[in-house]
C-alpha cells in the first residue's frame, strides 16, 4: 500500500508538468492563428487599398476627356487692348463612385446642402463602380467650403474654366457664347473652335489651345454708344429691333455691330429667346431707298449715264397692272442729283432704264449683293435676289424692293463707293492697309467715287438726311434714307416700316461707313414723321457726333471742304 503510494506520487510531477506544457501549446496556437488572421485582415486591406491606389480614373466625363472639358480658352480684346472675354476659375463638384463608402448618408449630406438636386438622380449617380462623375458645374467657393467641410470619401472638386464677359450684353451677337463644356457655341467663340479644329487636322497636330490673346477690329467704346443710342430708339420710337453696323471703308474692319434685342452671353440660354436674332449678318431685308445709292454708282460708272442728265418725273410709270410712283413726287423733269436728293423712284427706274437692266444685274455681283458674306461670323444668310430680272423686277430693284440683302452686304457696298471705288470684304480681326489692298476689289473708278461722295453730302445738305446732318453737324456725313413697306407673309403692309439710312463719313476724306435700320418705329412725337430721316437718320447722327471725337475725327466747318465734294460737271 505504502509503495503503491509511493509510485503514484512519484509521478504526480509528471502529470502536472505534461498538462501545463498542453495548455501553454494550446494558447501559443491560438495566439498565433489570431495573428495570422490579422496579418490576413491587414494584407487584404492593403491589398484593397492598393489596387484603388494603382486604379485608373476614368478620365471621361460623358464620354468626353476631363483635359479638353476644363481646357482654357484665349481671351479676346478689342482693338486696344479692352478686354471683351475672359476665363475664370470656378470650382465643380465631382465624385468616383467606387470609393464611397457609404451611398445614403452622402446623399442625405449632399442633398442638404444642395436642396434642389434630386435624391433620385444622385443617388443614382453614387451608386455605381465609376472612377468619376460629375455632380454640379461651376458651384460657388461658399458652396464648394460647406460641401468640403461634410469631409465625404470619394466627393472631391474639380477646378474648372468659366467663361466670363465683363461687358454683358454690349457685344453679345459678336462674342457669341460657349456651352457648359467651355466650347465655343455662336459667334466669334465658336469661330475660334473650328479654326482650331482645322488647323490641327490640316497639320496633323493633337489638340491643345494656344492662350495668345485673340485681338479683334471692335472698339469698345464704338461699341458702347452703338448699344446705347439703339437701346435709346427702342424706347424714343417704341420699335420691336434695331440694329447696326460701322467699318473702316481702306480696311473692311468692323469697329461696332450691334443687333437688338440681344442677350447675355454669360447666361447662353438667353440667347434661344424670341428676336435674338443677329439682324446685321443673318437677317436679309429689303432696304428700300438705300439701294438707289448702288443703282446710281453703277449707272454714272457704266458711262452710259451721266451726272448732268435728266429724267422725266412727271408721272407713275405702268408696268402691267403694276404702276410705281413717288411718295412726295415733284411731277416734273428732274436731273440726276435732284432723283437721288428727292429719292424718286421714278427718276431711279429711268436711270436704270437708260443703264439697262442685264448691265444692272452684273453690278449687284460685282459688287457682292448675291454671295455669302465673308465675315467669321457663323451666323450669316444668303441674300435673295433673282438670277435674271423681268422689266418690273428690275424697276422695283432698282429702288430697293423686291430684293433681300444682309445690312452689312450693304455697308460694305457703300464703303467700297466713299473709297475711291475699292471694296474691302469685312473682318472683325486686325487687318493691314497691305493685307486690305491685296483683298480689295474694284466696284467704281475713282471719278464715279467722287460723284457718289457729292450725292450722299448733297442729300444731307438739301434732302432726307438733313435731320441727321442738324445732329452730326461739322462731320460732313453724308448717306442715304431707306423707308420700305414691311414685308408680312406674302405682301407689304403699309402700316408698318422697316426703316434704314446708309452712310458715310468725313466724305471729304472717307474713314467709316455706317448702316443702321429701326424696325417698325412710331412717331417720336406728333409733330414728327415716322420715315427713316426722323429715326435711322437721327440715330445715325447721334452716333457720329459721339464716336467721331473718339475716333480722332474733328469738326470741319470750312467751305473749302464742302466745295470740294462738288464735281467739275456740277459747278459748270
Amino acid at each position: 500500500m505504502n509503495a503503491s503510494i509511493a509510485h503514484t506520487n512519484a509521478h504526480d510531477p509528471i502529470a502536472l508538468d505534461g498538462g501545463r506544457k498542453t495548455r501553454q501549446g494550446m494558447t501559443k496556437s491560438r495566439i498565433g492563428w489570431a495573428i495570422f488572421g490579422v496579418l490576413m485582415l491587414f494584407g487584404i486591406i492593403g491589398g484593397k487599398l492598393v489596387s484603388l491606389g494603382m486604379a485608373e480614373i476614368d478620365g471621361s466625363a460623358s464620354g468626353r476627356a476631363r483635359d479638353v472639358i476644363t481646357a482654357t480658352r484665349p481671351p479676346i480684346l478689342d482693338r486696344n487692348g479692352r478686354s471683351l472675354a475672359m476665363d475664370i476659375l470656378v470650382p465643380s463638384l465631382a465624385a468616383a463612385p467606387r470609393l464611397i463608402i457609404d451611398v445614403d448618408e452622402a446623399v442625405e449630406k449632399l442633398h442638404a446642402e444642395l436642396p434642389d438636386m434630386d435624391v433620385n438622380w444622385l443617388r443614382e449617380k453614387l451608386d455605381g463602380d465609376e472612377g468619376f462623375v460629375w455632380l454640379r458645374r461651376e458651384m460657388s467657393p461658399a458652396a464648394q467650403e460647406r460641401i468640403f467641410n461634410l469631409g465625404i470619401p470619394g466627393i472631391e472638386f474639380r477646378t474648372e474654366s468659366k467663361r466670363y464677359y465683363p461687358g454683358g450684353n454690349v457685344a453679345s451677337h459678336i462674342l457669341g457664347s460657349v456651352n457648359i463644356d467651355n466650347q465655343g457655341i455662336a459667334g466669334i467663340e465658336r469661330y475660334l473652335d473650328r479654326e482650331e479644329v482645322e488647323v490641327l487636322q490640316a497639320f496633323g497636330l493633337a489638340r491643345g489651345r494656344a492662350l495668345e490673346p485673340v485681338k479683334l477690329s471692335i472698339d469698345l467704346r464704338v461699341q458702347n454708344a452703338m448699344h446705347a443710342e439703339l437701346m435709346d430708339s427702342l424706347i424714343r420710337y417704341e420699335a420691336i429691333a434695331a440694329a447696326g453696323v460701322i467699318v473702316d471703308v481702306r480696311t473692311g474692319e468692323v469697329l461696332a455691330l450691334v443687333s437688338l434685342p440681344d442677350f447675355d452671353p454669360n447666361v447662353p440660354a438667353s440667347a434661344l429667346e424670341e428676336g435674338r436674332l443677329n439682324r446685321v449678318t443673318a437677317g436679309t431685308f429689303e432696304l428700300g431707298s438705300t439701294f438707289k445709292t448702288v443703282t446710281i454708282a453703277g449707272a454714272l460708272d457704266s458711262g452710259l449715264v451721266q451726272l448732268n442728265d435728266r429724267f422725266d418725273a412727271t408721272q407713275a410709270i405702268q408696268f402691267g397692272r403694276f404702276r410705281i410712283g413717288d411718295f412726295h413726287g415733284k411731277n416734273r423733269i428732274l436731273s440726276l442729283p435732284e432723283v437721288y436728293k428727292y429719292s424718286s423712284n421714278i427718276g431711279t427706274i429711268r436711270i436704270m432704264q437708260q443703264w439697262g437692266k442685264e448691265n444692272f444685274r452684273e453690278f449687284l455681283t460685282l459688287t457682292g449683293f448675291d454671295a455669302p458674306l465673308s465675315i467669321e461670323l457663323p451666323e450669316t444668310k444668303l441674300p435673295r435676289v433673282l438670277d435674271k430680272f423681268s422689266e418690273v423686277g428690275a424697276a422695283t430693284a432698282s429702288f430697293g424692293h423686291g430684293l433681300s440683302v444682309t445690312p452689312l452686304h450693304m455697308a460694305t457696298a457703300v464703303a467700297g463707293f466713299v473709297n475711291d471705288g475699292i471694296m474691302v470684304p469685312p473682318t472683325l480681326f486686325e487687318r493691314s492697309q497691305s493685307e486690305a489692298d491685296a483683298l480689295g476689289v474694284r466696284t467704281i473708278s475713282v471719278e464715279t467715287s467722287a460723284k457718289i461722295r457729292y450725292l450722299m453730302r448733297l442729300n444731307a445738305l438739301e434732302g432726307s438726311g438733313r435731320h441727321m446732318d442738324e445732329i452730326a453737324e461739322g462731320y460732313l456725313v453724308g448717306g442715304k434714307t431707306g423707308t420700305a413697306d414691311k414685308v408680312v407673309g406674302t405682301g407689304y403692309d403699309s402700316t408698318k416700316n422697316f426703316n434704314v439710312f446708309a452712310s458715310a463719313f468725313p466724305l471729304d476724306d472717307p474713314q467709316y461707313a455706317m448702316v443702321i435700320l429701326i424696325d417698325e418705329p412710331k412717331r417720336e412725337n406728333p409733330q414728327s414723321g415716322r420715315t427713316a430721316a426722323w429715326n435711322a437718320g437721327e440715330v445715325t447722327g447721334r452716333i457720329v457726333q459721339k464716336i467721331a471725337p473718339m475716333l480722332g475725327i474733328l469738326p470741319n466747318f470750312s467751305e473749302f471742304s464742302e466745295a470740294s465734294l462738288v464735281p467739275a460737271e456740277i459747278e459748270n
